[in-house]
């Protein structure tokens, strides 16, 4: 069964939402309440509270557009119409593909054709054309910076992605996008760009193995999207401009470099170090919980038992015994599972890739979604223009 912290009986459920059993059964037969058995006696039902969270959100804010618009910006209701990945029910699908099943086998560019709509064609098929991107001078200067700041410094100067993409048949552009996401790989590795797939062009630099260079793979195909969280969101306001891939990439980048999104990965690496320095798991944990440090690496709002992402990776990593007892620790005292953050993370060591490579391998196979979006975006020819609620002090004071 699905861990019972995330489910309330119907009691509860009904006394949570302020109504009665009646109205709480014709929420679950409307698909909007998910419910579950109860282990104990099966004949019981429990009700899943997320669900009734998000509905308890969308009864509060009722029929005033304000109130409404500014609740999906908080975990909140859909705010974008999207054709590219859907999350729901606690797994992750690709234009309708399960993307854990998906990538047991696809490569990075055949995600990329199928996020991008490709169809037959194939953008990577011709190697990269002319002079590298960046000369060795350029790039030891870079290098020196942090992942997105180099990145940042360095795709500006990849020619195919400076076209404005107003007004452009969005077919035109993937081979921009492909020249990017090379291009993106090389510069999160402080390397020359070539026309390698990605995940062997990464197991080159980083001295892997056959088995490891196909870690990497299963890896950035699972990060190739993620619906339209902090950084896809930026990437589509400035694709809504009609301004370049180039800058519409810059946008995601931008925003992966805080703390609470691409970030994540440096806060779980210092855990990581807690963990390998104690003798006792459970009172480090302990200690973090009381400190109010949180425990990077494990939950999800979007996956409530368990991230597909995470589970789809670490179950291709060698068991790590104190990985495990923390896992297990964190289930039994919190309910709380590891997410893509802590499989990164966890893979990055057990392959012994250099420190911020889980970092890499995030910025790298989100490409693929965030120049998905920008052309999905480039294709509404429309701006995204909100309203701001005014709450400052009042005219004429």
């Amino acid at each position: 069964m699905s861990d019972p912290s995330h489910y309330l009986d119907a009691e509860a459920a009904a006394e949570s939402l302020g109504v009665g059993r009646a109205t709480l059964y014709a929420y679950v037969s409307r698909g909007l309440i998910r419910t579950t058995e109860a282990t104990a006696d099966p004949r019981r039902r429990l009700y899943s509270r997320q669900d009734i969270e998000q509905l308890k959100k969308k009864k509060s804010v009722g029929r005033r557009p304000r109130e409404v618009a500014a609740a999906t910006l908080d975990w909140g209701l859909p705010v974008l119409p999207s054709t590219i990945t859907l999350i729901e029910n606690g797994r992750l699908f690709y234009r309708g593909r399960d993307a854990a099943a998906w990538s047991q086998r696809a490569s990075l560019e055949q995600t990329a054709r199928l996020l991008w709509e490709c169809g037959e064609n194939d953008p990577f098929v011709e190697p990269p054309q002319g002079k590298p991107a960046w000369n060795p001078a350029i790039l030891a200067a870079a290098a020196a910076l942090p992942l997105t700041e180099r990145c940042q410094m360095l795709l500006p100067l990849v020619e195919a992605g400076r076209a404005t993409a107003w007004q452009r048949d969005g077919r035109r552009l993937w081979k921009a996008a492909a020249s990017l996401l090379r291009a993106t790989a090389a510069a999160a590795v402080a390397g020359i760009p070539d026309g390698a797939p990605v995940h062997e062009y990464l197991a080159k630099q980083w001295n892997l193995d056959p088995d490891g260079a196909d870690v990497v793979r299963q890896a950035l195909v699972l990060l190739a999207d993620h619906e339209l969280n902090a950084s896809a969101f930026a990437i589509r306001v400035v694709a809504s401009t009609g301004a370049s891939l180039g800058a519409s990439l810059n946008a995601g980048l931008s925003a992966l470099s805080g703390p609470l999104h691409g970030g994540t990965t440096s806060l779980v690496e210092q855990l990581f170090d807690e963990i390998d320095a104690t003798d006792d798991i459970a009172a480090l944990v302990e200690q973090r919980l009381r400190r109010g440090d949180g425990m990077p690496g494990f939950g999800h709002p979007l996956y409530p038992n368990g991230d597909p992402r995470a589970k789809a990776l670490l179950a291709r990593l060698p068991e790590s015994r104190r990985g495990s007892v923390l896992t297990a620790i964190m289930a039994d005292s919190a309910g709380r599972h590891p997410n893509i953050d802590f499989a990164l993370v966890s893979a990055r060591r057990i392959l012994g890739l250099p420190e911020g490579s889980a970092l890499a391998l995030f910025a790298i196979g989100r490409c693929v979604g965030w120049m998905a979006h920008a052309l999905e975006q480039h294709g509404e020819d429309r701006l995204i223009r909100p309203r701001a609620r005014y709450i400052g002090i009042a005219p004429g004071r």
